[in-house]
């Protein structure tokens, strides 16, 4: 039957080739997972991190050296490529919007001088050595690009991402991807003779995509990309939070984690299709879904198989690096990355020290992106597409690139362990001991603040589960004979350990404002029933938490300044009972109006306004005759007597 309509119907599958094809697919997955088992392993064993094993051990089985794995090596990276799309998604989702628009100057002022000084320092360099301007400039168009997966992954395992070198590494890389699509139009226009080929082989950053934008008219392709972003932002905004609300009501996490990989993917899906990067993309929907209630199942689905498939990529570049061109080619390939590093290295180093960074943050943001990145092989074939160069020069730069990646891990471990001479070394992460001891409340946080808390309802006879993230003070606690318990209690399934299914109230008692508003949102969506109690610490932490509903936040320092203040009136002459009254009205109006001004405080002009009125009708209120006021504004009243 087959053969008699082979017109119109296809031969069935051969058996044996079937076989085959899957032994060789398994094959190849059981060579890929067992290097990345092993790299992950030997990476930590030795102190270089899982990114540098990876790099060393795509290396080892790859084409060039061992050859257990070959040609497929490409596809698998082109594949794993998702893994950065999905790790920049991971990053928007850590970044409210308001923290986004305040890094606008790095991003665009840091990036953009990054990218240009870069440029054009590589390609003096190269003109140097007598490459034409055209080429030379291409050159170092080209390097000045940097690897969002090695850096950002090298940065998250040694926790450098909140600091100030992490958050200018990650501005920067933001603005390089930004940067490539206009990079990507310039590169044709470099090329000494245009060979009228397709110049736009790279457009849609190796995944083919960009065709589709390229046959609507020059003047409207501008207008479909807006348009594209646009409907990123308004679809997470508006249709997303419904969605995952259905999906939420079903209670199969299954169903869950496939309608967070069908976001990621239609957001790159779409970005692709008008030309535009999709890790960019997938960034701005996290942003958007920042402040989602939904935040953390995202990140907890998605985080695995960002994982595995960063691990893919790492090991992708390991086996693409070509060992028998740089054998013969040695002296130019080892020459060109030292210069790299040395020459992009300065230029960051340079910006970053006129910045006020202090010269080991300066080194780490140096290192970090120093090297050449995964999108530098986009444009260098897209470039010798072009013949912008010949194909000679841009196996170099494969290799230059692929070496200086390679070395990004160890360059960010030697520069983080010279900044860090001198400081007291963190003691290893211990393990969770809480139990449930069925109280009433549960304290977080026993420092000074969360300790007075607890004494006071341990005097009334009523008990506390007390967790601590300070390993050293829960040690401290517990040789004095507080029964305290480590761990972190923005994790649900340890707060339901600690007994929270069953416990009233629930006291958020720490130092970390951002810990704090975590363990909140973990009660609020786990625990809804714990009456929630807040320390804040200013009234800048105590705007957030009203942001968020919060209604029970005690600012620390209010009641000892209001004391203080008692105390000075009467040594000025006042009555005691005026002096504690005056008090208890200011902090009931300090208090109204906190949360009026909280309001206000993301407009700087409106918020200042509301400060000034607020201030006038304070003062009114304070030196308003005491006889216009109902008693019980002033004070207490006593239990009755009657009985």
């Amino acid at each position: 039957m087959a053969a008699r309509h082979s017109g119109w119907l296809l031969p069935p599958p051969d058996p044996s080739s079937t076989a085959v094809a899957f032994e060789s697919f398994f094959t190849q997955a059981f060579m890929y997972l067992s290097a990345a088992l092993i790299a992950v392993l030997v990476g930590k064993r030795l102190g270089m991190g899982a990114v540098l094993g990876y790099l060393i051990a795509g290396a080892l089985i790859g084409p060039f050296c061992l050859k257990w794995v070959g040609g497929e090596s490409e596809q698998i990276t082109h594949f794993a490529e998702f893994g950065v799309v999905m790790m920049l998604f991971l990053v928007g989702l850590e970044l409210q919007p308001t923290h986004l628009w305040k890094m606008r100057k790095q991003i665009f002022g840091m990036g953009t001088m990054q990218v240009l000084l870069s440029a054009v320092a590589v390609g003096a360099v190269t003109m140097a050595f007598g490459c034409g301007w055209k080429p030379a400039l291409a050159i170092g168009l080209i390097l000045a690009m940097s690897s969002t997966a090695i850096v950002l992954q090298s940065l998250s395992e040694r926790n450098l991402m909140k600091t100030d070198a992490g958050q200018s590494s990650f501005a920067v890389l933001l603005f390089q991807d930004l940067a490539v699509i206009p990079i990507m139009a310039l590169l044709p226009l470099l090329a000494a003779k245009h060979t009228g080929g397709d110049n736009g082989q790279g457009h849609g950053h190796g995944h083919g995509g960009a065709e589709w934008i390229d046959r609507w008219p020059t003047w409207a392709q501008p207008l479909i990309t807006i348009g594209a972003v646009v409907l990123i932002v308004l679809v997470a905004r508006v249709a997303v939070r419904p969605f995952f609300r259905a999906i939420a009501k079903t209670r199969q996490r299954e169903a869950f984690t496939a309608a967070a990989l069908l976001l990621v993917i239609s957001v790159a899906l779409l970005m692709t299709k008008v030309g535009l990067s999709a890790a960019l993309g997938t960034f701005m929907a996290g942003v958007v879904l920042a402040n989602s209630e939904y935040r953390h199942e995202l990140e907890s689905d998605i985080e695995p198989f960002k994982g595995l498939l960063l691990g893919l990529f790492f090991l992708g570049v390991g086996t693409g690096i070509d060992f028998g061109h740089i054998a013969n080619n040695m002296g130019l390939v080892f020459g060109g990355a030292a210069a790299l590093l040395l020459v992009k290295g300065g230029v960051l180093f340079a910006l970053s020290w006129l910045r006020g960074a202090p010269c080991g943050s300066a080194m780490i943001f140096s290192s970090a992106l120093a090297a050449g990145g995964e999108f530098a092989f986009v444009l260098i074939t897209l470039a010798a597409g072009a013949a912008v160069f010949p194909e000679e020069v841009s196996r170099t730069l494969v290799a230059v690139v692929a070496l200086t990646m390679a070395v990004t891990p160890l360059l960010i471990m030697a520069s983080h362990r010279f900044s860090e001479r001198g400081k007291p070394k963190d003691k290893p992460e211990r393990e969770s001991d809480v139990e449930d001891l069925g109280a009433p409340v549960i304290i977080c946080g026993y420092g000074r603040f969360g300790h007075a808390v607890g004494r006071l309802l341990h005097t009334q006879g009523i008990e506390c589960t007390v967790l601590d993230n300070d390993s050293d003070q829960v040690e401290t606690l517990r040789q004095i004979g507080f029964k305290v318990y480590y761990g972190d209690a923005g994790r649900p399934d340890l707060l339901l350990t600690a007994g929270a299914a069953r416990a009233k109230i629930l006291v958020i008692a720490l130092r970390d404002p951002e810990l704090a508003m975590r363990i909140v949102e973990t009660a609020r969506k786990h625990f809804p029933h714990l009456q929630i109690f807040l320390r804040a610490h200013s009234r800048r932490e105590a705007y957030e938490f009203i942001d968020a509903g919060e209604e029970r936040i005690y600012r620390e320092t209010l009641d000892s300044s209001l004391r203080m203040g008692t105390d000075v009136l009467r040594s000025l002459g006042m009555p005691a009972y005026s002096a504690h009254r005056a008090a208890k009205l200011y902090r009931k109006a300090d208090e109204k109006f906190v949360r009026e001004l909280a309001k206000h405080r993301n407009n700087r002009v409106t918020f200042l306004n509301a400060a000034r009125d607020s201030q006038a009708i304070f003062d009114t209120v304070m030196r308003a005759d005491p006889l216009d006021r109902e008693p019980s504004e002033d004070g207490w009243v006593p239990p009755s007597t009657d009985r």
